[in-house]
């Protein structure tokens, strides 16, 4: 039996924290930066937290 591979894809947009809780970065933040306010892309620059069943899919593909 071959080993299992972590999903690659999902491993560069998550990431574990200490905890064990699934990390990630907010949209919206890469391009058409005019228009949008000053206070609006001050809080796109933190992380976030997944919840529930979306953080328990995320870890089986990232913690492989």
């Amino acid at each position: 039996m071959p080993k299992m591979k972590s999903h690659r894809g999902a491993a560069k947009r998550f990431s574990l924290t200490g905890t064990g809780k699934v990390k990630r970065n907010k949209a919206n933040k890469s391009h058409i930066l005019t228009h949008k306010s000053r206070n609006r892309k001050r809080k796109l620059r933190k992380s976030g937290i997944l919840l529930g069943q979306e953080a328990k899919n995320i870890k089986r593909l990232i913690s492989v």
